[in-house]
Parts: structure tokens; sequence; C-alpha cells
């Protein structure tokens, strides 16, 4: 437990210098999609879901393909965009309403990202391992979140939303 929190507590350090004085919010949401997905274990899916109009639509990420728009309240993504939380999934197959964009994937976590009290999108992780997330990954991934969140200009997304 302590190589895997030491591992996460790395990855977020390594965020805040990997973003430095980029603020631009497509370079960033692609390097910190790269980055989770290079260095957290056992993952087949890292990358984001963007709000455009009702829906999440792709946006950059690293994996298998992905299913290009999702629906608010569908699936574990839009659930967490509708409800503003972070949904830790042990059992994707359990989950009501489950959308299958992979077939391997068997865990899940997915954290909203909440910019000036809006909802922009959501930061989406798939696991071919069940129960791969647990109460650390979603504090370091929370923490993780509000970095990209504080070091990102996503002025241009919150405008689109007008």
């Amino acid at each position: 437990m302590l190589n895997k929190e030491k591992n996460l507590a790395d990855i977020n350090r390594s965020l805040a210098a990997l973003l430095g004085p980029e603020t631009d919010w497509l370079a960033n949401l692609a390097n910190s999609s790269a980055l989770l997905f290079n260095f957290m274990e056992d993952l087949n899916w890292a990358g984001f879901y963007l709000k455009k109009e009702e829906q999440l639509v792709l946006g950059p990420f690293q994996g298998q393909t992905a299913c290009v728009r999702i629906d608010k309240n569908k699936g574990v993504c839009g659930t967490s965009y509708a409800q503003r939380k972070i949904m830790l999934v042990e059992d994707v197959n359990q989950f009501p309403g489950h959308i299958a964009c992979d077939p391997n994937s068997r865990s899940e976590i997915v954290l909203p990202l909440i910019v000036k009290g809006q909802v922009i999108g959501v930061l989406d992780i798939d696991s071919p391992q069940p129960a791969r997330f647990d109460d650390l990954d979603q504090k370091y991934l929370k923490e993780f979140v509000e970095i990209l969140i504080e070091q990102t200009d996503f002025s241009a997304l919150i405008e689109n939303f007008s």
C-alpha cells in the first residue's frame, strides 16, 4: 500500500511539473491522460469526456478506441457528470446502465471536472481488473483533478456552455 501511495503522490507531483507554465486546456488534458495511462498500473483507458450541450463528448485519452458521446445520467461517466460526484465502481457489470465501450473493462473511476461551479467534463479511468480502484486512488485522483483545474485555463470551454 505504501508503494501505491508513493506512486500516486509522484504522479501528482509529476503533473504539476509537467503542466508548469502551460495553461492550454487541450495540451494539458492530453498530457494528463498520458501521464495517468503510463504511470498507473492495470489500466486499459484513461482520458476525458467534455460537456457539449447536454452530452459528454470524447476528449483527449490513452487506450483503446472509445464511445464518442455519452448522455447525461447514462453509464458511469454520465452519472458522475449529472450527480457532480466521484463514481468508484468495483464491477462495471453490476452498474445499472453501464456503457461497455471496451468489453475488457471491469472496474472504473470517474471524477467530475468542476470549474467555476460548472461541470465541464469528467476524467474517466478504466481497468481490466475487478475492484482495481480504492479510496486511496480516489483521494489522489481528486488531488490530480484539482491540480489540473488550478493550472489550466478552461475559459474557452466554459464560454461554450452559455
